[in-house]
């Protein structure tokens, strides 16, 4: 299904008819494997890496020097990261993003919050990448 001229397709309010009257949820069909799209764009990043290594490591400098700890810490950053991710389209972002923030510990309820956000702040098209983060967290938290 597509959804507010996004080229992206998601399925949403899938239901299933179980007793031949009650049309009731069902979960949706997992369209990508974030595992996978992760490692695909590590490895792409790794040729950038390799051969426009000046730039990477400015990138590299300011990523990490945007997420240490400080007033916020980095759980809060990569969350805030992920509906920045959301809101600009950006699936190796949610994919990376995602990880980053499971990795420091957030919770399914706190990247629920943060697609919230980042609905609030990006309409409609941040409403169907955040189906799609809330995707990628559940693939890539094993639950």
């Amino acid at each position: 299904m597509r959804r507010g001229g996004c080229s992206h397709p998601v399925q949403t309010g899938a239901r299933e008819v179980r007793d031949g009257r009650t049309p009731v949820e069902k979960e949706p069909q997992m369209e990508r494997d974030w595992r996978a799209s992760n490692q695909s764009l590590t490895e792409a990043i790794t040729v950038y890496r390799r051969e426009a290594p000046e730039v990477a490591a400015a990138f590299s400098g300011l990523a990490q020097a945007a997420t240490r700890p400080g007033a916020l810490d980095p759980r809060t950053k990569e969350l805030i990261a992920l509906a920045i991710g959301i809101a600009g389209r950006c699936d190796g972002c949610v994919g990376f993003h995602t990880q980053a923030a499971l990795r420091h510990g957030a919770s399914r309820a706190e990247v629920l919050e943060t697609i919230g956000v980042a609905i609030y702040m990006g309409g409609g098209p941040s409403y169907v990448y955040g189906a799609a983060a809330l995707e990628a967290f559940g693939q890539l938290s094993g639950a």
